[in-house]
């Protein structure tokens, strides 16, 4: 059965019945983490009482430095919203910026520049071993590379993002990837269940998403084969595997994308921005987003994170 971990900024804490208990451990960053499983273990055992989890200030369980990847359009039903093909998108990545990872419960700073901010709840899988180009990916060895799970949000700046057709920097705004609350570590069995995993986000406490991972077209397997292909991975390391339908953005109706295929760049992007901004689903000063994953019987559950808008001035 799963563990799952937090971090603060005094240590590791594992969470037993709602009690945090201390993992007397040397790490500092999550790989360094991932390596002392045993301490995990000892902590989950010990006769501490431990302290209540709402009395603990919450980092992001995914520390600084690591290189942070993310699918695009990876969610059947996200994939038809934008006007794609499901059965013909292919298996695509992006980077994000690591220093765009923040906790839980921080603020979302959107930049002052930025008019359509928008929200993508995401599982995040967390790499537990090296991985060199080249490393093979199979069924039986998947569980050896993948050593956690976590809430994200992939915040992203859409009138950035769609006219420079480059997702990093409409993505790497410091606070653009809140993760956590907590590191949930994998125990044997656990990627079995995977696509039972139901991905929900609200605004104000207006449900935007709700949708298992079984509705993803590439699942974390063929992900990992085709991102080891070119690029390295290794303990720490955080991959985005997509959001279901439900964001701010939607794709046009096909009338009115054919006739604005037929405009001036400048024109089309002028009019399709002047009508996203009287859009009320993208964020606004003040409000509250909240995402979470979990199987809907409980046994895994990543936990609810809780993040505020603030527009800077």
């Amino acid at each position: 059965m799963s563990v799952n971990v937090l971090r603060t900024a005094d240590g590791w804490y594992a969470i037993r019945e709602q009690r945090a208990l201390r993992v007397q451990t040397t790490a500092a960053t999550t790989a360094e983490l991932l390596a002392d499983r045993d301490s995990v273990t000892a902590a989950l055992h010990s006769a501490d009482a431990g302290v209540p989890v709402a009395d603990l200030a919450v980092l992001s369980p995914v520390t600084p430095g690591r290189r942070v990847v993310a699918q695009m359009a990876n969610f059947v039903s996200h994939a038809a919203d934008a006007g794609l093909d499901p059965q013909s998108v292919p298996l695509t990545f992006f980077r994000k910026a690591s220093g765009s990872i923040s906790g839980p419960y921080e603020d979302i700073v959107k930049p002052a520049h930025v008019r359509l901010l928008d929200y993508e709840v995401e599982i995040g899988l967390v790499i537990g071993a090296p991985m060199p180009a080249g490393t093979e990916v199979t069924a039986a060895n998947l569980a050896d590379h993948i050593a956690a799970l976590v809430v994200t949000n992939d915040v992203s700046a859409r009138d950035l993002q769609l006219p420079k057709t480059q997702f990093y920097e409409a993505k790497s705004y410091p606070t653009f990837t809140p993760t956590g609350p907590v590191l949930v570590l994998l125990e044997e069995g656990d990627l079995d269940r995977f696509a039972e995993l139901r991905l929900r986000l609200w605004v104000n406490g207006d449900l935007r998403q709700d949708m298992p991972a079984s509705d993803m077209i590439y699942r974390p397997l063929e992900t990992l084969r085709a991102l080891t292909r070119f690029q390295r991975l290794d303990p720490g390391d955080l991959l985005l595997t997509g959001t279901p339908v439900g964001t701010a953005l939607s794709a046009p109706p096909k009338p009115v994308e054919v006739l604005a295929s037929l405009l001036p760049a400048a024109t089309k992007w002028r009019l399709f921005f002047k009508a996203q901004a009287k859009n009320p689903k993208y964020l606004r000063d003040g409000d509250l987003v909240e995402a979470a994953v979990a199987t809907d019987d409980g046994a895994i559950d990543l936990g609810c994170q809780r993040t505020t808008v603030r527009y800077a001035r």
